[in-house]
């Protein structure tokens, strides 16, 4: 696997008007950035926003990650711009959020191994300790926190406290608790979840058999950004897969744990390389 060479990328979101684009590219050119990607988008609604992402060579770049801030800001302030700005050597650090459904674990280790996702796993974390195994097999620390209807207030506060300045953003991989306000609260918009298409036509248990009885004809699944509203935030990713009426419930299983890990592993990939701008509640991805 070759090795991509340092970049610095600026995210970029304000009221559209001419010569935003002109003014960014001089600043990265006046300060010998060379470009080497960069996508805008307009949305050409009433109130007309500009969205921007530009990526350039960090090696050459004159300016440090604090002069870079400080010449920067009044061209932002300027353009009433919303930024910021990342380096692709300080990798995100990522805890991973699991309880008993390993599939999307698996998946996620592996890709993190092979150098498809890159991104630092501190630990992870979960409310079981059915896949501990799994990650002492990938080298990852391993913490249980049970988590209790009576104290889930306690339970989720013990958990903040531990999470507090070791990771940057979170994954849950399944874990199949609902979060408090509160723990939202503390990583807004840094929290990725899964799930499966089913919502809301199949709540609760067993939705895979009801589909089957339903017959269904795609299985879909979301990556999103939590919220306060359940498995109503900004969506990062999603992908359906086929299936007929040869299906069992068995295979409907099993076609859906494959769609869910293809499109968390797409929604970290795109989070970790920042390519995700929000807005509202909607997320453009720059891919």
């Amino acid at each position: 696997m070759s090795i991509a060479k340092p970049t610095i990328t600026l995210l970029i979101s304000c009221p559209d008007r001419p010569g935003i684009v002109a003014t960014v590219s001089n600043f990265i050119f006046e300060h010998q950035g060379n470009i080497v990607e960069s996508a805008q988008h307009s949305s050409n609604q009433q109130e007309c926003r500009f969205f921007m992402r530009v990526s350039f060579a960090a090696e050459g770049f004159k300016l440090s990650p604090t002069e870079l801030r400080e010449a920067f800001a009044p061209l932002a302030e300027k353009f009433q711009m919303q930024w910021s700005v990342a380096y692709s050597e300080q990798r995100k650090r990522v805890g991973i959020f699991v309880s008993k459904l390993d599939h999307c674990l698996i998946d996620l280790l592996w890709r993190w191994k092979h150098g498809e996702l890159q991104m630092d796993i501190p630990f992870i974390i979960s409310n079981h300790h059915v896949l501990e195994p799994l990650a002492k097999m990938y080298d990852v620390p391993f913490y249980h926190f049970p988590v209790a209807k009576e104290t889930r207030t306690a339970d989720e506060k013990h958990i903040l406290e531990f999470l507090d300045g070791k990771v940057d953003f979170l994954i849950l991989a399944r874990y199949m608790q609902i979060l408090e306000p509160f723990f939202v609260a503390a990583y807004p918009h840094r929290i990725i979840n899964i799930h499966h298409s089913f919502l809301p036509a199949f709540v609760g248990a067993n939705p895979y058999q009801r589909a089957f009885e339903r017959g269904v004809k795609l299985i879909g699944a979301t990556a999103h950004y939590v919220t306060d509203n359940l498995d109503e935030g900004p969506i990062i990713a999603q992908d359906v897969i086929h299936c007929d009426h040869r299906d069992n419930t068995e295979d409907l299983i099993r076609k859906g744990s494959d769609v869910e890990r293809r499109v968390l592993a797409e929604a970290v990939r795109l989070h970790t390389e920042n390519r995700v701008l929000i807005y509202e509640n909607k997320t453009l991805t720059f891919d």
